[in-house]
């Protein structure tokens, strides 16, 4: 990325994950017991996450001759390049030019790949490309950033007759805004209920709902362990270096950003961002939609 390319805050925190674990990949990871849960196994649980959906898309396409799919929020592009290697057409919209910059170079490192990259939104993609040109759309943790109108209009143009979408993403709860402590320390995500409700008035019909949750809640203890007794500490060190020695300016900067720096401690600092929490505030699902051709029987 050009040193004077701006870099938007959710972009900056994707980029730092990766490269603060040292991981190919940009999703949670999935738990199960016998994978002990420490900062070593973050790899090993992620590539059970990528297992877990490779799995899914080779029951989903074993019917389809010769399937394309269009890999929606493509992170680094790590899963598109195990698709690519598994012998799939595969298409990949992303709007990160930092990400993007990676997603090309995995590209120009494999052997005549069968893949467009469209560098924009969802919502932006050229219809005279892409109408009716997929069997599966993939929403691996890019679902929640899309606005629902945008996806239930812009996907049936997108995908085949009978095509589907393939979803792993957390989603809000009912309890979301109930105003009780740990309220808001977790953004992102669509209510639950009203992606339910947008399913039954789409041409969609929901052939698999299954709730992760328990599987993925895990990494936000990982994280807040890390959060409460790694960066924490090491934050306020850094804090009493700065006031004592540079006492006037630290106080006017810390002015300055305040209201930023409390929103922060709130999210990050304040005990509330837990796994207890988050299996309140969220859901995350791994849900596949149909496209149903006209005089079909719709399931839910």
């Amino acid at each position: 990325m050009p040193d004077n390319e701006k870099m938007s805050s959710r972009e900056l925190g994707l980029v730092l994950a990766q490269q603060i674990l040292a991981v190919d990949d940009l999703h949670y990871g999935l738990w199960d017991p016998d994978l002990e849960l420490s900062l070593a196994n973050m790899a090993h649980a992620q590539q059970r996450y990528t297992d877990m959906l490779l799995q899914q898309i080779d029951a989903l396409l074993a019917d389809c001759p010769a399937p394309r799919i269009l890999d929606v929020g493509c992170g680094t592009g790590h899963i598109l390049q195990l698709m690519i290697e598994r012998g799939y057409a595969v298409d990949a919209v992303n709007p990160s030019a930092e990400l993007n910059r990676q997603v090309r170079a995995r590209l120009a490192g494999m052997e005549h790949p069968d893949c467009t990259l469209f560098e924009s939104d969802f919502e932006s993609l050229p219809l005279s490309t892409c109408r009716h040109r997929y069997d599966l759309l993939l929403f691996s943790e890019s679902f929640q950033y899309i606005p629902l109108p945008e996806i239930f209009a812009k996907s049936p143009q997108l995908l085949k007759p009978a095509g589907q979408l393939l979803i792993c993403d957390f989603f809000k709860t009912a309890a979301h805004c109930d105003g009780a402590a740990g309220d808001r320390s977790f953004s992102g995500g669509h209510l639950l209920g009203p992606f339910y409700d947008y399913v039954s008035a789409s041409p969609f019909s929901l052939r698999h709902d299954e709730d992760l949750t328990p599987r993925i809640s895990p990494n936000i203890a990982l994280l807040d362990e890390w959060l409460m007794q790694r960066l924490l500490p090491a934050s306020r060190s850094i804090d009493r270096y700065l006031r004592g020695s540079y006492p006037w300016l630290t106080r006017f900067i810390k002015w300055l950003a305040r209201h930023k720096l409390e929103r922060l401690h709130y999210k990050y600092f304040s005990g509330h961002r837990s796994q207890a929490v988050f299996e309140k505030y969220k859901s995350y699902r791994l849900l596949v939609l149909r496209l149903e051709v006209p005089g079909t029987t719709r399931q839910r």
